[in-house]
């Protein structure tokens, strides 16, 4: 991995976590209505910052990228939200132990 290939993927990661959507905005960009976003936080898939009040919570770029693959487990697998929970973890898991792969492979 090049040095500017890391910078690129840090870049990524940033830019996710310097997001700040707000319950409209992410419900408008998952194409679903308010209350199935609450859904999500009640499980645990998605953690707002902010207030106890939806209208204070603000959710990262992850956040965006978590709900749509909920809501893809919900929607073509039949997975509920339980489910999508856990498979979402799981997803993320092996993310994480990819790139340690990834880097001790560089070493």
């Amino acid at each position: 991995m090049t040095h500017r290939e890391l910078q690129e993927i840090l870049s990524g990661h940033i830019l996710e976590e310097e997001v700040q959507l707000t319950l409209g905005e992410l419900s408008r960009s998952c194409a679903v209505q308010a209350v199935h976003i609450m859904e999500l936080v009640e499980e645990g898939i998605l953690e707002p910052r902010g207030g106890r009040d939806p209208l204070e919570w603000r959710f990262s770029g992850d956040s965006l990228r978590r709900a749509r693959t909920a809501l893809r487990l919900q929607q073509d697998l039949d997975v509920n939200l339980s489910g999508a929970a856990l498979i979402i973890d799981l997803l993320d898991q092996v993310e994480q132990l990819r790139r340690q792969l990834r880097l001790l492979q560089r070493c």
